[in-house]
């Protein structure tokens, strides 16, 4: 069994802990409310980061395709950059994503690291997966960095045309 079936088969407690930690970024009042309202219209911050994180982790363990992973990345970022979060803290949530699979998976299956884990074959395969894994996230790190720059910019350039627009010119 691969690394990748053990991650699909904790899709669940992976995607509900990831959640709950990406909540903790916000203010304590915040962080309530998007843990607690469920309905998308009531809390559309908390289901846009749900079904963004839902929606990466898929292509994370699947295909990786590139149009539906910047679609979720894209629902995410958009959000916390206009929450004035910085760089590292509006990306951050992948690495937040990133360890919750990894811890959970060790959590749930000791073999992994157990040193009499079946074959050195076997171990093998487990360690390309992991470094495929690694591969993974790095390549969405960096799509993440490049959307929030392209929405930051989007930001700035709203705020000069409104700026423009106060000043008549």
């Amino acid at each position: 069994m691969g690394l990748y079936h053990k991650i699909r088969q904790n899709r669940k407690v992976i995607l509900e802990r990831c959640f709950n930690l990406i909540a903790d970024t916000y203010p304590p009042a915040t962080s309530s409310l998007l843990r607690q309202e469920k309905d998308r219209f009531l809390n559309p911050v908390g289901y846009n980061i749900k079904s963004g994180i839902e929606n990466i982790f898929e292509e994370l363990t699947g295909k990786m395709d590139l149009s539906r992973l910047i679609a979720a990345l894209e629902n995410i970022i958009k959000i916390r950059a206009v929450q004035g979060f910085s760089p590292s803290e509006a990306i951050g949530f992948i690495f937040i994503l990133k360890n919750t699979v990894l811890q959970t998976v060790l959590d749930v299956d000791h073999s992994l690291y157990n040193k009499e884990y079946n074959t050195s074959e076997e171990k093998d395969v487990i360690v390309n997966e992991f470094i495929e894994f690694g591969q993974r996230i790095d390549k969405i790190v960096s799509m993440a960095f490049d959307i929030f720059i392209k929405c930051r910019e989007k930001i700035y350039e709203i705020k000069i045309k409104d700026m423009k627009g106060a000043y008549g010119k």
